[in-house]
């Protein structure tokens, strides 16, 4: 029994409570303040009278280890069950009420659940996603809440928006997740059937013969050999009708499925229509064959056993094909080399095979002759149209874009050749000779030229060097351009020869405009760049040299020993190269030119220093300056007076260096050393001002420098194309003998 309600009779409610807080009941959201107290409880924790603090989500126990949000624990994690539900179909005969299957997935991670209905064929009810994934409220009176992980399991009936789904199985990753749970989950629910569905299985069934139809099975064979295709090369001769000739077609053979397709090859200027499909692909019959009517010809056949033709008539499978048409076709077994293939009543010869298909044939029926027919003329002559000879305007290769195009188009340059023979740095891809006139007139005689071939573009140019008191004004003698060779006929339609660095060498004859030159000399770069691509130009390789020497000079052995000794008096086995190309002209008679006994005298010289070293170095200085772009010639020439107090034109050394470090001339000190060595000086080992500013200064050129030192100037003009004492004062012929008569 209940103690009454008196004073003293009832115990206290807070007796043992510790906590008296109350719950904060408003607000903000959104920078609004809202009430917010209907799920926090009382005082103390306590929940008010009538206030339902059941959980929203669903509730999972908790394990060992540190806890996660559901978000990361059941990422990617669902519930997948069988459901069906039943709507009504009014004012319908066939069918009064009508189940269809859907599934459900309830997603762990949000609560989400989303209801799909797969696709059934000819249903016509729009089907797919019934429900989108979210979280759906219980039925009322219980819409504040939603529906958690509890209200699902195999048997149990969910109402989603007024739908009663049944769930009648699960997945079993579900079965397994509900059993964790501490969830008993029923066996497999049956699934009730449709009426209609039942109706509409029932007619197709009885459309349905009662025993299957003939397999006719081609998977495995075009899973076996697709893309393998066999080719033939073969010909049809038409000759024998008007205006017919010999047609060249390529035929292939998809193994896939026995069919066939023949192209055509239409050679260039036949007059034909460009049309290659010869033959469309298809089974290739072996002869002809009549048109058929629509149907007659099938994959499968029937006989009539009772009834008239048409309505009314039963029919069975006619498994012994004896109504079918059948059709000869060609297949693999019937292609050859030398087999005649009759191609809608075209003789078609099969002549060679690829590769491919001599394998196939080789391995599957073992087949090693595959000797090609010769089905091609190849006395065949192509015709080469006519090039109008040149008419004088522009270039040669320009007048020929006239002919070439209805539009004329500019001539390619090689613009390759170009980048590469070009000016890099020390490397100036020009190759300068000495000529003189081949002429007796003793006014030409003396003249002089130097004949420019520039690498770039295979252009040249001819300079004549003014000569004091010759009555002859000198300068550019030839602008630079191509230059045909001589003796060529103006009426040709093929493009004239151009003159090419391989027509110039020291002693060649050449004729530029009518005037016919010698060259007598070249420079030092034109003979280093003709000895290191000595592949292009073999008078300049000393191998080939001696090997010719060897030819022209074997039995002469005991003569040139005996003529080089009598001018070797000391017996030092060299002679001076001057001596040796006299002597080698003279012995060779002739064979060998003069560049080649050059190429000989520079392999076997002995190299001393002298103003060809000193003129390359001045050409490395001033190029260096002018990479640069150092212009502060002036200055640099005041500051150099300004040293000389004495004013004797001569200063020290390292009054020089002083100067070029504080104006910043761009030259390693290596080559300023080599630079002040070589440069004249006077007793007290004083430097030359004038003839040292001269050489430093880039614009003006080394053939014009030393005006002061008339002696240097006249010793570096000389070099500059006088090769025989510049690179080898005297050559080791004892060396030449060794390598020619050993």
């Amino acid at each position: 029994m209940s103690l009454p309600s008196l004073p003293g009779y009832s115990f206290d409610k807070k007796l043992g409570q510790n906590r008296f807080h109350k719950s904060q009941a408003f607000d903000y959201r959104n920078k609004v303040p809202v009430f917010v107290g209907e799920r926090k409880p009382g005082i103390g924790g306590k929940p008010l009278p009538g206030q339902d603090l059941t959980p929203r989500t669903s509730v999972f126990p908790k394990g060992e280890g540190p806890a996660s949000p559901a978000w990361v624990a059941f990422d990617r994690q669902v519930l997948r069950f069988n459901a069906y539900f039943q709507e009504a179909v009014h004012e319908l005969r066939e069918e009064q009420y009508r189940v269809r299957k859907c599934l459900v997935y309830f997603y762990l991670e949000d609560d989400s659940i989303q209801v799909i209905e797969p696709q059934v064929s000819n249903s016509g009810i729009p089907q797919g996603t019934l429900i989108r994934r979210h979280r759906i409220p219980l039925p009322p009176p219980d819409d504040n809440r939603f529906y958690t992980v509890e209200h699902f399991n195999v048997g149990k009936e969910l109402t989603l928006y007024s739908r009663t789904f049944k769930l009648t199985d699960c997945d079993q990753f579900t079965r397994r997740f509900l059993k964790k749970l501490g969830v008993r989950v029923p066996l497999t629910d049956s699934t009730p059937g449709d009426p209609y569905s039942d109706h509409r299985q029932k007619e197709q069934d009885s459309m349905q013969p009662l025993r299957p139809y003939e397999k006719h099975d081609i998977l495995k064979q075009f899973l076996e050999h697709d893309r393998q295709v066999l080719c033939f090369n073969c010909v049809w001769d038409d000759t024998d009708n008007m205006f017919g000739d010999v047609r060249e077609l390529v035929l292939h053979y998809f193994l896939a499925d026995d069919t066939i397709e023949i192209l055509e090859r239409i050679p260039p200027n036949s007059g034909r229509d460009t049309v290659p499909m010869f033959l469309k692909r298809a089974k290739l019959p072996k002869g002809p064959t009549p048109l058929q009517q629509p149907g007659e010809i099938a994959d499968r056949t029937v006989l009539n056993v009772f009834g008239p033709t048409g309505h009314g008539g039963r029919y069975i499978l006619d498994s012994l094909k004896t109504g079918a048409v059948h059709t000869e076709c060609y297949t693999d077994k019937d292609l050859a080399i030398g087999a005649v293939l009759d191609v809608m009543g075209r003789k078609v010869l099969l002549c060679d095979c690829d590769d491919f298909t001599k394998f196939y044939y080789q391995t599957r029926y073992g087949i090693e002759n595959f000797q090609p027919l010769q089905y091609r003329d190849e006395r065949v002559t192509t015709t080469v149209p006519e090039v109008p000879p040149y008419n004088g305007f522009g270039s040669e290769e320009d007048s020929l874009s006239n002919c070439a195009h209805l539009i004329p188009k500019p001539p390619k340059l090689d613009f390759v050749k170009f980048m590469e023979k070009d000016r890099h740095g020390m490397d100036s891809n020009v190759l300068r000779f000495v000529a003189r006139f081949d002429t007796t007139r003793p006014i030409d005689m003396d003249r002089r030229f130097i004949v420019s071939y520039f690498l770039s573009d295979d252009t040249l140019s001819v300079y004549e060097p003014p000569q004091r008191n010759s009555g002859i004004i000198g300068g550019k003698f030839l602008e630079r351009g191509r230059v045909k060779k001589p003796d060529q006929d103006t009426t040709q339609t093929a493009l004239s020869a151009y003159y090419t660095a391989q027509d110039l060498f020291i002693g060649a004859f050449v004729e530029f405009n009518h005037y016919k030159f010698i060259l007598i000399n070249a420079d030092s770069y034109a003979l280093r760049y003709m000895e290191k691509h000595c592949q292009e130009f073999p008078f300049a390789d000393w191998q080939l040299v001696v090997q010719q020497l060897k030819a022209t000079a074997g039995g002469k052995k005991e003569e040139m020993e005996r003529e080089f000794l009598k001018h070797d008096t000391q017996k030092t086995g060299t002679v001076p190269f001057d001596l040796f190309q006299r002597l080698a002209m003279q012995l060779t008679e002739g064979s060998l030119s003069e560049h080649e006994v050059i190429t000989l005298g520079r392999h076997y010289g002995e190299r001393q220093d002298g103003p060809s070293d000193l003129l390359e170095l001045i050409e490395n200085v001033q190029d260096k300056l002018r990479q640069e772009n150092f212009q502060s010639f002036s200055e640099l020439h005041a500051a150099f007076i300004h040293c000389d107090v004495d004013r004797t034109g001569f200063i020290d050394k390292s009054e020089i260096r002083q100067v070029c470090w504080n104006y910043n001339v761009p030259v390693t000190e290596e080559m300023l050393e080599e630079l002040l060595q070589r440069c004249p000086t006077n007793d007290a080992g004083q430097v030359s001002i004038a003839t040292f500013a001269d050489w430093l200064n880039w614009r003006k050129p080394p053939a014009a420098l030393g005006e002061d030192d008339s002696t240097m100037s006249e010793q570096m003009l000389q070099f500059e194309f006088k090769v025989k004492p510049g690179y080898t004062r005297r050559v080791l012929y004892s060396r030449l003998f060794q390598d020619v008569f050993s």
